[in-house]
Parts: C-alpha cells; structure tokens; sequence
C-alpha cells in the first residue's frame, strides 16, 4: 500500500531539506521503512529517496527539487511524523563536493600520520621477543561440559535464528482482529455451494467476455452479485454499530481480501450494487493489482459494510475468517472439491463448495 505526495521542503541557498508529507487524516506518524538513494546519489524533483511505512499505506518521501542527496538526518527504524526533515538536498554538487574532499584528505592525513607509530610498535614487541625466549605457561585442567538432564530441551544455536521487526500494518491487522474477537458476540453458519452453474456460465462466456470486456470471467464477480443480493433483502447485515447505535447504509460497498507481501488489505469495491459483472472484475482486479504492488491508497481501504474472503485460493477446504470491524459480517470462500451429491435421486459428482458466513448477533 503505497501513497506518493510531494515533501514540503525549506531551506536557504543551496541547500533544501526533505520533510516527512502529510499522511492522511487519521495517520499522525509512521516508521522510516527504506532509504531508496544514498548520500551522493543524484536525485530528480519528486523523486523518491525514502519510503514511510504506516498502519495502513507506504508513503514515499520526495525530493523537493533536483540536485544532489547531501545526507540523512533520519535512521532508519524512527518514528517519523509531518513535518519531520529527514534529508539534506543540494541543488546542484558544489555542496557535496567539498565535504566529500575534505574527508578525503583527513583521511589521508590520519593514514600518514598513523604509519610510522604503527611501524615502531610491530618493532618494539618483535626485539622484545628475541631478547627472551617464549616460556610455556601450563595449561590449566580443562572441565569437562556440563551434563544435561533428561528434561533438558536442546535447543538449536542463536545462529540459526532470524529475527525480523513485524511491519505496522502486519501489527495493526493483528491488532484489529484481536479486538474483533475479544468484541464481537460471533455466529458462524456453514453452507455447500453447487458450482455446476456458475461454472458453465464461466465456460460458456469467458472467451467473449475477455474479448469484449478484456478482463477474465471469474468467480469474485458471481459472489459479489450475490452477496448484493443478499444485502439488500438483509439491509440489518449490511449495517454497522457505531457506539449504542446501529447505521444502516443506503449503498452496498463491499470490502474484498487480498493478501500481499505486505500482509492482508481489504479495498473495497464502491455502490456494488449497481455494478455489472464487467465492472466488477475489472474494480477487483485494479484494486488487487494496486495492493499487490503496494501502491493502493487509504480512501480505497477506508469504509466497507460487507467483506468477502476468498481461501480458495490457498487450497483451503475450510477456514474461520474474522469480521473486520465495524462491519457486522464477512462470507469465506473456499476451494471447489468434486463430491459425490444426490440428484434426482442419482448420485453424481458435483463441484460444491464449502461457505462460511460469519455474524455479529
């Protein structure tokens, strides 16, 4: 989830400074994720030199001009708000190149003036060991390891080990759902989906579709349409509390979860109830695209009344999804099986499908 805004900068002469952007109305501060240039690198206008990681979106940090990258006054790791410098920009190399000079030379200086020092003191130790031979100290008795008990556990060595800090957002989703369980009075109801007919409409229509449409027949857009459906004879599901009160919504907005690298977002497909399967495939599939590449904004997450999670994907027969709050309810989605199915008295295989819809009553 990325959101790129152009730094406010101030400075006098050469030398302007590259501050922290505004990050959205409910965002007062972040971490200072990645330096994406080095002190030396030549930057552009609006280019980005660092990115801020925050509970919802990546944020880049701009150049505020062309010139040169001077330095960082930031670490990576710091809590970083508005308004916060975080790098010096020289408008052209004349201040970089001094500086770059000068360390030059002390370096060179410290170099030559630590040589000969150096040299008197790998001489002193060497006569020093001629004048008197080496005397073997003895060894000391070596003890031997401790035994270990039987219930002892052997743990594998520290090197074999990472650790890795959770980004905001893994921490933010961990923590909502968290709320989302301790909170919510949850109902869960399990139900098996014949596929057979969704599946022909697919394979009847998915090559015309591409062609008309150019994106792919799939089947998000046959359960969004239901779940319009659903919410619209179920107005109270497609309700949120807020408070002591309950806001029922005029419009079916409906969240969608997509897993990134990142770890797990949920943008949202706006007024789904007035969408056609052509426009809702190709909303998801940008949202999902956007998200995947971490350049999905905040008021393309903010909102949802319903949301729809699709475990099929991950081969998942069955799984327990989390209501997002403050919505009141979210349908799992699971992979198609072929089973053995009743119908008209004859047993045939059919592709069902395992759903879950999860309540807050």
């Amino acid at each position: 989830m990325q959101k790129s805004c152009r730094a406010f900068s101030s400075g006098d002469g050469d030398l302007v400074d590259a501050v922290v952007p505004f990050m959205g109305e409910s965002i007062s501060d972040g971490t200072l994720a990645t330096f994406l240039k080095k002190p030396g690198d030549s930057v552009a206008a609006d280019e980005p030199i660092a990115q801020i990681e925050t509970d919802k979106v990546t944020i880049d940090v701009v150049s505020p001009h062309a010139g040169v990258l001077q330095e960082y006054v930031a670490k990576e790791g710091d809590t970083v708000e508005p308004g916060t410098k975080i790098a010096i920009i020289s408008k052209s190399a004349e201040g970089v190149a001094p500086a770059a000079a000068a360390a030059n030379k002390s370096d060179k200086a410290a170099s030559k003036l630590s040589s000969p020092a150096e040299t008197v003191k790998e001489e002193k130790p060497k006569a020093k060991a001629e004048a008197s031979p080496a005397v073997e100290k003895p060894k000391p008795p070596s003890t031997p390891p401790p035994k270990r008990t039987a219930t002892e556990p052997v743990l594998p060595p520290k090197e074999r080990e990472r650790r890795v800090p959770m980004t905001r957002l893994r921490k933010r989703v961990a923590t909502r759902l968290k709320d989302s369980q301790n909170t919510f009075a949850m109902l869960t109801t399990f139900n098996e989906v014949d596929m057979t007919n969704l599946m022909k409409l697919r394979s009847d229509y998915k090559d015309a579709f591409v062609e008309k449409h150019g994106v792919k027949l799939g089947f998000m857009s046959g359960f969004v349409k239901a779940a319009v459906s659903a919410l619209q004879h179920q107005p109270i599901v497609n309700a949120v509390i807020d408070g002591d009160d309950i806001i029922y919504r005029d419009y079916i907005d409906i969240s969608i979860a997509v897993g990134t690298p990142k770890g797990l977002v949920v943008p949202v497909v706006r007024d789904a109830g007035k969408m056609n399967f052509a426009e809702i495939e190709k909303t998801i599939n940008g949202l999902a695209k956007k998200a995947t590449e971490g350049t999905i904004s905040i008021d393309e997450m903010a909102g949802g009344s319903f949301t729809i999670s699709n475990g099929g994907v991950y081969g998942s027969l069955l799984s327990t999804p989390i209501i997002n709050p403050p919505q009141s309810a979210i349908l799992g989605m699971h992979s198609i099986v072929s089973r053995p199915m009743v119908v008209g008295g004859n047993v045939v295989p059919r592709p069902m499908m395992y759903i879950r819809l999860l309540l807050d009553v």
